[in-house]
């Protein structure tokens, strides 16, 4: 296990600058996930950290040593990737040791270490095939086992997940998140996915244009989230923001306290926090365009007229149709502030 720790790390190119005074600090056996949309540098940043791009300013540290002008291979850490990068000639055991092979490591080590990996992963049976006779998520396993026979200090992820269809996604993120329960290992893992995000990590970064926009728990950033961005970026579906001055004057003085009256300027409910509302608990009027049956709930758009577009989750099945006239309530202690800025107000 490896405590990493970047401190004002910039990176540019020629002119262009992609990342931005990043501070962060993982910890042993911390699971922490990039997110952000694409384009935010957190590809860049992992490939930092595994010495594949160069620093141009700032601080890496791993376990207290300074790591900037060290080789990738002798920073002791392992990186998957989005491609599984296999050998088609080698057969799964010796695609997993092959990396044990070149350092020179003896037969009898590679083929322990090899078995041991296998049976984490469930790939014991197939250690014999080739990759072309593995399906798409058993060729993941198998690139995922070459990381673990090298015994790191640390394992690096670049979106391993996104050449598979949603089903194996699934399995997969299960997978990972048993893998590092069993291994108690530090682990970062890049992904655009904010449900990747909220599953497997023990704190998020969460990023945007090379900045750090927040970094929490997964809970802290979907209940508390520092700005706008963060706040539509966590959560799915993701939060509806309305402009306050397009909100109905009742519903406003109802749901803003007087003390932030002056300073807010958009307010965000998520759908989940909403509700079909009657009599004096509804906020907004609108009518149904859309409504999607999901069986256990059900997301209904609505057209909230001068508000605009607007999402109800709704649990259940409400006998509800498109075109229908709706009320809407929003849970108080569940809402959110922001500023002309975008902050957060607390």
């Amino acid at each position: 296990m490896a405590r990493i720790e970047l401190s004002n790390i910039c990176k540019s190119y020629g002119d262009i600058d992609v990342l931005h005074d990043v501070d962060l600090t993982i910890e042993e056996g911390e699971f922490v996930v990039l997110v952000g949309p694409s384009g935010c540098g957190k590809s860049t940043l992992l490939r930092m950290i595994a010495g594949l791009e160069p620093i141009t300013s700032g601080e890496l540290t791993i376990d207290g040593a300074f790591m900037n002008e060290v080789r990738p291979r002798d920073r002791d850490i392992a990186m998957v990737f989005q491609s599984y990068a296999l050998y088609p000639h080698m057969s799964v055991a010796r695609n997993m040791g092959f990396g044990l092979e070149l350092r020179g490591s003896p037969k009898e080590l590679r083929e322990a270490r090899v078995r041991e990996a296998a049976e984490i992963l469930g790939l014991v049976p197939y250690l014999e095939r080739q990759p072309r006779a593995l399906s798409g998520g058993q060729r993941q396993r198998v690139a995922m086992g070459r990381a673990i026979v090298r015994d790191p200090k640390a394992f690096l992820f670049d979106e391993p997940l996104s050449n598979l269809d949603a089903a194996l996604r699934v399995e997969m993120r299960l997978e990972i998140a048993k893998l590092h329960q069993r291994l108690s290992a530090t682990m970062i893992y890049v992904t655009h996915d904010q449900v990747e995000a909220l599953t497997l990590a023990d704190r998020i970064v969460v990023m945007n244009d090379g900045y750090i926009q927040q970094i929490g728990t997964p809970m802290e950033l979907y209940e508390q989230p520092a700005n706008l961005f963060v706040a539509r970026f966590i959560g799915s579906p993701t939060m509806n923001v309305l402009d306050l001055d397009r909100l109905p004057g009742a519903a406003a003085e109802a749901l803003i306290p007087p003390a932030l009256r002056d300073r807010v300027v958009r307010l965000g409910v998520r759908p989940e926090h909403s509700f079909l509302a009657s009599g004096g608990k509804a906020h907004l009027h609108g009518h149904v365009e859309v409504i999607e049956r999901l069986g256990s709930d059900m997301n209904i758009y609505v057209d909230a007229e001068s508000a605009g577009s607007f999402l109800v989750r709704q649990n259940g099945n409400a006998n509800l149709a498109a075109g229908s006239t709706i009320d809407i309530g929003f849970e108080r202690e569940h809402l959110h502030f922001f500023d002309a800025q975008g902050d957060t107000i607390r």
